[in-house]
């Protein structure tokens, strides 16, 4: 079986509830739930103290779990100042910091709106405002951390899956962040069946060729959405009312011999939703186990 990582976005609810109060216990946490990745928040602000960071390193490293970090929410590739467009890359410059000295290898990066923009035109302000940040990475050092621009949920924002697969491509180290969730939600619900996944495989697998399709990163979570705008909230596995569903995406991974990180984004059951779409993999590796001659 091909090495396969699951997560969650922070913590989730049982975190204090098992009775764990610091960020450095997080290893411990994810052991219990047999989880081997983590995805840290730096949504509002990158704050990182760099002794909590070099003992998560360590104890991650240890228990081979694998860390990611979420660039904040305010970035905004395809700002039309220009000023804005520059703090954009301070702030990605100051997430891959964080990320060498947690031990992630990956930052998560929103791509932004369209504004007043044309989409077309939004993403070529996206384009070379990424052109800009890898250089900056590059002058800093951090050239080893990958970024992985996202998809996006909500209709007036740029991250369509093609939107993203074309931002990927002025680059080689560039790796998407695929949201399922997101693309079901600005679809209005058309990323839930089989057929649907292997047309986002095949398309990803032509843009970008088979060894990033196998290495992409993934957040994945069912979504409420409206006609109107697209992405409203999140929700958890209990819900069943909205999609996406994760037996299909399971099969495409199994079927491109995938090694994704795939980082659940559930509201509070992050960590036990993940759990669970990792006994969902297991469960499909073995039927095909089983299924070969």
């Amino acid at each position: 079986m091909d090495k396969i990582w699951f997560g969650p976005a922070g913590t989730a609810d049982s975190f204090s509830a098992m009775g764990y109060k610091k960020t450095t216990q997080i290893p411990d946490y994810l052991e219990r739930f047999g989880l081997n990745a983590f995805e840290y928040q730096c949504g509002r602000g990158v704050r990182v103290n760099p002794d909590t960071a070099a003992s998560l390193k360590k104890s991650c490293g240890e228990k081979g779990i694998r860390l990611s970090l979420h660039a904040p929410y305010y970035i905004s590739l395809s700002g039309i100042e220009e000023e804005k467009r520059l703090g954009s890359i301070r702030y990605i410059l100051d997430s891959a910091a964080a990320a060498k000295l947690l031990g992630a290898d990956r930052v998560v990066v929103h791509t932004g709106s369209c504004a007043k923009l044309s989409r077309k035109d939004a993403l070529e302000l996206a384009k070379d405002t990424m052109k800009r940040a890898l250089a900056a990475l590059d002058e800093a050092g951090l050239s080893d951390i990958t970024l992985c621009p996202e998809t996006m949920g909500k209709l007036n924002q740029l991250g369509t899956l093609e939107e993203v697969l074309e931002l990927c491509t002025i680059d080689d180290r560039l790796v998407p962040c695929i949201d399922w969730g997101h693309l079901n939600a600005r679809t209005l619900g058309r990323m839930t069946t089989g057929e649907e996944f292997a047309a986002a495989f095949r398309l990803m697998d032509s843009r970008l060729g088979r060894d990033r399709l196998r290495v992409f990163h993934s957040h994945f979570s069912r979504i409420e959405y409206t006609e109107k705008g697209g992405e409203k909230r999140h929700l958890t596995f209990e819900d069943r009312q909205y999609g996406p569903w994760f037996e299909p995406l399971a099969e495409e991974i199994l079927q491109y011999g995938c090694s994704p990180v795939i980082i659940c984004e559930s509201a509070g059951t992050q960590s036990e939703d993940a759990a669970a779409m990792q006994d969902c993999y297991r469960a499909a590796a073995g039927r095909k186990g089983e299924a070969k001659p």
